[in-house]
């Protein structure tokens, strides 16, 4: 496996109120404490959250860290895409974590526009050249929607190939599934660097629900473990932290190119897991 220097990023969703948006300057400038590559912004499909994925960004760029739009095709045609684009270049941003996207409630596969990630990497790289660096998503334990391991690897490649500068991982709880992943990948050609995205636990029950709808996997023993503190908060903190930590220096130690957080815009449990690290 290639070795880089470790990456640091943490991810966030726009939110709808003044309150909120308040709350999330708080919380980036205690996550800015471990000096991250860039910070990331959600965006719902066909420009759901535009907006507040906008208001966002323009936040993240004026308190001086480097901004990560995520894009998602489905919805917006080439010519809303490119406008996009064009605006977030203007806005300083270099950096764009380019998805195909959930497909809306009702709408089916036939809608138009852009289908699938690889053809959002070829529009970018096509209109844009080397403007933004590229983050593709990676599913170590496989797409919920894929048809097989094997289509989904290929389909990862196919968004390398069309030029993807680094991936970004769904979450996952076993370490072996993402070494698996890449030296699969590595076998067809694949060498950027693939980063693990790391989902911290501070809710059980929150987290089978997320993990249920996304396909990620918790290990059984960890999900009885969980389950059998019941309500018991604190005690499902104190053996989340435990876990993820340990995970994460793993992954680090074993050459992993760095992590990237799901926050669900809390800095709480991801400042201890990297504070733990060492960062």
């Amino acid at each position: 496996m290639k070795t880089y220097a470790p990456k640091l990023s943490f991810e966030f969703f726009p939110t709808r109120t003044p309150e909120g948006r308040a709350k999330q300057v708080v919380t980036r400038k205690q996550l800015s404490q471990f000096r991250p590559d860039f910070f990331s912004c959600t965006s719902g499909a066909g420009g759901s959250t535009r907006e507040g994925t906008l208001q966002t960004v323009q936040d993240i760029l004026n308190e001086g860290t480097p901004a990560a739009p995520h894009l998602p095709c489905i919805g917006m045609d080439a010519g809303e895409i490119k406008e996009l684009l064009q605006q977030y270049k203007q806005m300083g941003v270099r950096h764009l974590v380019a998805l195909r996207g959930d497909i809306p409630s009702g709408i089916g596969s036939g809608m138009g526009g852009l289908r699938y990630a690889n053809e959002l990497v070829e529009l970018v790289k096509n209109e844009f050249g080397n403007d933004f660096h590229i983050e593709v998503a990676a599913y170590p334990e496989y797409h919920p929607q894929s048809r097989s391991a094997e289509d989904d690897i290929n389909h990862f490649v196919r968004k390398v190939k069309a030029g993807a500068d680094s991936a970004i991982t769904q979450y996952f709880y076993n370490a072996d599934a993402y070494f698996r992943f890449v030296d699969d990948v590595q076998g067809r050609g694949v060498d950027i660097p693939i980063v693990p995205g790391i989902m911290p636990v501070a809710s059980f029950s929150k987290l089978a629900r997320f993990s249920d709808a996304c396909g990620a996997e918790i290990p059984r023993w960890l999900r009885l473990k969980l389950q059998s503190y019941a309500d018991d908060t604190a005690a499902i903190k104190a053996l989340a932290l435990d876990v993820v930590t340990e995970m994460c220096a793993r992954l680090l130690r074993e050459g992993a190119p760095g992590l990237h957080f799901y926050t669900l815009n809390q800095a709480g449990l991801s400042s201890t897991i990297c504070q733990r690290l060492g960062y």
